[in-house]
């Protein structure tokens, strides 16, 4: 699985936990609209730190917490 899916399936399931929306997260955050929606789709090939980073920080998560999920075991790009 490329890094781009995992972050957009561990995105998805901090969402579902939290019962918020893309909408809600784009409007608490710093990242664009359109950006989250690219990052949650996995339609880009890269995300960076600093959208992950961003995305955390909105949450409440520190990227230890992000990235410290099975689902980055299946990485493999």
């Amino acid at each position: 699985m490329k890094l781009s899916k995992a972050i957009s399936i561990r995105i998805t399931q901090l969402l579902n936990e939290r019962n918020l929306s893309q909408y809600s997260l784009y409007k608490n955050g710093g990242v664009p609209r359109s950006t989250m929606c690219d990052v949650v789709n996995n339609k880009k090939k890269r995300v960076s730190t600093e959208t992950v980073y961003q995305i955390c920080s909105t949450l409440g998560l520190t990227l230890r917490d992000f990235f410290d999920d099975p689902i980055f075991n299946e990485v493999d790009d």
